[in-house]
Order: C-alpha cells, then sequence, then structure tokens
C-alpha cells in the first residue's frame, strides 16, 4: 500500500488531487490519501447545493462551500475533521461495499481505544451509536476510491448551523441529506490519545495501517506530489472546485420561494432554477407601487441563483417605485437566497 499525506487545507484542492491521482498515475498497490481542511461543506455529486446549507451563516463565517464527484449527502469539515480515501482498482464486487474500505479504519481506531466504534447502515460509521464518520464512493476508468470523514473534535455547533435551511423555501428533486446524531470520536480514544492534534491522530492511523512503530519505517510507501502533477492538479481545481457551475449550477432544477408580510403588505417572492440560474420569477402580494414588477422579473431572467448577482439586478431599480413603503434592506434579504 501507498499513502499520501496532503499538506493544503482548502477542500477543494484536495479534491483536485483527489481526482488527479485517480485518473493519471498508476499504482501497483492500493492507495490511501489522508487530508485536512479548514470549515467547509462538500455537497454529494446529486445533490441541490442551495437546499443543503445555510447560505447567510456560510457568507459570514467565511465556509467554503464545494461539490465532490461522489454521491451521498453533504458534509461539514473543519481543521478539527481528518478525511481518508482509499484507492484501489475496479471491481463490480467492492462498488457500495463501504465496509471492505472502512474496516481497516475501525481496526485502527480499536487499538486507539474506541472499541465500540462500528461500520452501521450503508455507508456510516459509528461510536456508541453515534455518528463520526460519514463515506461515499466513486468509480471510473478502471479505478475505485471510497473516501469518508473522521470527526476528531469538530465544532458541532458550527455543523449544526452550516447545514441548515428551512424546508420550506427550496423544493427539488435532488438527493436530500438525512441529518444523523453526530459526535467526535476524541471523547472515547484511550487515555494516552486524548490529546492529539488532527495531525498527530492522522500520523497514528497511518502507523496502525502499516503495522509500523513510525513514519521512518513507512516512508518508502509515501507518494509526494511532483511540480508536474501540481500542474494539472490546478486544472482540476479551476474547472470543477472553483467553479461556480460545478458546485451550484450542477444542482437539480428547483423552486425556491420566500413570503413575508409587512405593515404595507405582503411580497412573495418564488423563482423556478435551472442549471443553477433563474428560469421563471414571479412576485406576488397585495403590496403597492408606481411600477409593473414585470421590468424587475424580466431582468432577474437569466441571472445565477447566487446574492450577490440578484444584488445586482436589484441595484438597478428603485424598489421603493414597486414596493411603496417597505425596506428596501428587507426586500433585498426575500430576494435572495
Amino acid at each position: 500500500m501507498y499513502y499520501v499525506v496532503m499538506k493544503d487545507r482548502d477542500i477543494r484542492d484536495n479534491l483536485a488531487t483527489e481526482q488527479y491521482l485517480m485518473n493519471n498515475v498508476e499504482f501497483d498497490e492500493p492507495l490511501v490519501l489522508f487530508y485536512i481542511e479548514g470549515p467547509c461543506i462538500i455537497v454529494g455529486r446529486n445533490q441541490n447545493t442551495m437546499e443543503e446549507i445555510n447560505p447567510d451563516y456560510i457568507k459570514d463565517n467565511n465556509i467554503t462551500v464545494t461539490r465532490r464527484l461522489s454521491g451521498g449527502g453533504a458534509v461539514y469539515q473543519d481543521l478539527g475533521n481528518l478525511c481518508f480515501s482509499f484507492m484501489v482498482d475496479s471491481d463490480d464486487k467492492n462498488f457500495g461495499d463501504f465496509k471492505s474500505f472502512t474496516q481497516p479504519i475501525i481496526d485502527a481506531l480499536h487499538q486507539m481505544g474506541a472499541t465500540t466504534a462500528e461500520v452501521s447502515g450503508r455507508n456510516d460509521l459509528l461510536v456508541d451509536g453515534k455518528k463520526f464518520s460519514g463515506n461515499a464512493m466513486y468509480s471510473r476508468n478502471g479505478k475505485t476510491f471510497s473516501h469518508g470523514t473522521l470527526s476528531l473534535d469538530v465544532d458541532l455547533d458550527v455543523l449544526t448551523k452550516a447545514l441548515h435551511v428551512q424546508k420550506d423555501k427550496i423544493a427539488s428533486k435532488g438527493i436530500k441529506s438525512i441529518r444523523s446524531r453526530v459526535t467526535n470520536v476524541r471523547p472515547y480514544l484511550a487515555p494516552e490519545y486524548q490529546n492529539l492534534t488532527t495531525e498527530q491522530f492522522r500520523d497514528k492511523l497511518l502507523l496502525e495501517l502499516f503495522h509500523a512503530n513510525s513514519l521512518d519505517e513507512i516512508k518508502g510507501h509515501e507518494y509526494v506530489v511532483t511540480p508536474e502533477d501540481q500542474k494539472e492538479i490546478d486544472k482540476i481545481k479551476e474547472k470543477y472546485y472553483y467553479n461556480w457551475d460545478w458546485v451550484y449550477g450542477k444542482s437539480p432544477e428547483f423552486t425556491a420561494k420566500q413570503r413575508k408580510h409587512f405593515d404595507m403588505g405582503t411580497v412573495d417572492v418564488r423563482y423556478n432554477v435551472s442549471d443553477g440560474k433563474i428560469k421563471d420569477a414571479q412576485i406576488y402580494g397585495d403590496y403597492f407601487g408606481m411600477k409593473d414588477v414585470t421590468d424587475i422579473k424580466s431582468k432577474l431572467i437569466g441571472t445565477k441563483f447566487d446574492r450577490d448577482d440578484i444584488l445586482a439586478v436589484l441595484d438597478k431599480f428603485n424598489l421603493d417605485d414597486y414596493f411603496k413603503g417597505i425596506p428596501q434592506t428587507e426586500l433585498l434579504n426575500l430576494f435572495t437566497p
């Protein structure tokens, strides 16, 4: 087995590296990758991004959002989380068999004192009945990777806020995440492992996987990304993980609506969004205005379903001409995700 320890702390760079290694580097043995990243949300390939996130909270807290190649649900990660990815030659029998990929991680955690850790259901890892890891899988061109999270010391309060969206705002046929009782694995580790940093936790898992006593013993199994590799990885980053069209535009068609009653009337804004852009806009309510809102609706069509893009359109109008007496700040919040 070979391993890669990614130095970057941006999920987009790490997913691009994973994708590149899978499709462009040949290994004669399985490969395991470990990566750690700052606060981020990664949605599954078939999900509606806006249906999974709390956009205001994410913007205010500088949380990165991207989409991965594999299916499954949205996950939140921060520097208290360790990601792992096992990469092997494809076999029809192993696709979907998460237990065969995650069992080595479970065995390692047992050695570290978390003896109640187990594989549960389709793709989760539990400890004392609580979820600390979610896993997803992707296969292409004769290769398969199975990657997952390991919550060592994730800020669970941020997790619940970042992945919260009001269910009555957005409706689509995208695959929705199932919220589970989540926990961190740190409290379940043996006393000598209670104070490990995420990096130390990673290194200990590596040693357990290789049945080694020191990293020096396994240095010959490490693959280091070359400058030539990095040039190709940078291309993948821009094509996918930093690309708005990939992150948001790949979402299934959906409808979004927001309605609010003001002293000067009720405003009900509804969008039909396809490929991440507004295909149709409707504005209902018993508000008063000197001008017809058709002007605004026509300009919104074709706009990205993104707060800044919608605000740029609305900035061209004196909204008081259309919604007399209604505070502009609250109107802008009503029109934007």
